[in-house]
């Protein structure tokens, strides 16, 4: 049953129980255009939470009134009025708790947005395959499962590749790092870079390789969610990070 609905019932009943010189003032309107304090082009009261808890209270007089005023010989059935009350009261608690969920969220964001802030200007490792190339060094690390040889691709932020060749690979950490030079020997510029791997071991199944890129942290996006950290031209989550060095 509606909130309004509910105050629409409960007016009727009120009105066909209190005695005829009974003011009509006891009796509140159920409309639900929101009201105003003040006069004049005073500002609207009616936001979700304070028209509920008005109702509520509203709600809470007209039972009490009705209740005083039944007849005695046609008493008013309680259980009906105590289901509309316990429904009347779950709404409201729910838009209060919706509240403070709300300011929980808020201070849980400028929480992480001030955590977010202390990488600024330190070195992170984080997993993902694109790295910034900065004074002609672009650095990768290559976690292998098993030994085996990989072949390797680089390709610019525009999709062109700069690079290919191949390379060993040992169980667990491998770094690889590219100057910036492609097989015609011209040095490309500085931005961020895109590595791809596939390896095979020496009996030619798949060898899963693992790839983590690093660079320095010059700013923080807020306006994602939860907030990126900024290395280059990349936003990187904070979640993808595995270590900070200073």
């Amino acid at each position: 049953m509606s909130i309004s609905s509910l105050l629409t019932s409960a007016t009727n009943g009120v009105s066909s129980l209190l005695p005829s010189n009974t003011s009509s003032s006891l009796l509140p309107t159920t409309s639900t255009t929101p009201t105003t304090s003040g006069s004049g082009s005073g500002s609207p009261l009616g936001t979700s939470q304070q028209s509920i808890t008005q109702n509520y209270t509203t709600f809470l007089q007209m039972l009490t009134t009705q209740l005083q005023n039944q007849d005695p010989t046609s008493p008013v059935d309680t259980n009906q009025f105590t289901q509309e009350l316990v429904e009347f009261s779950g709404v409201e608690q729910q838009l209060q708790t919706n509240s403070q969920l709300g300011t929980l969220i808020s201070l849980q964001q400028a929480s992480q947005a001030t955590a977010a802030l202390s990488f600024v200007g330190h070195t992170v490792t984080y997993t993902g395959n694109t790295a910034q190339m900065t004074n002609s060094q672009a650095a990768w690390n290559l976690s292998a499962s098993a030994p085996g040889t990989a072949n390797v691709t680089i390709q610019s932020s525009t999709g062109q590749t700069v690079y290919s060749g191949t390379m060993s690979l040992n169980a667990g950490s491998n770094p690889f790092t590219w100057n910036g030079v492609d097989s015609s020997g011209t040095q490309w510029p500085a931005g961020a870079y895109t590595i791809n791997v596939s390896a095979t071991g020496a009996n030619g199944q798949a060898v899963t390789v693992t790839t983590q890129s690093s660079g320095v942290v010059t700013g923080v996006n807020l306006s994602q969610s939860p907030a990126a950290l900024t290395i280059g031209t990349q936003s990187i989550p904070i979640s993808s990070i595995t270590s900070i060095t200073s």
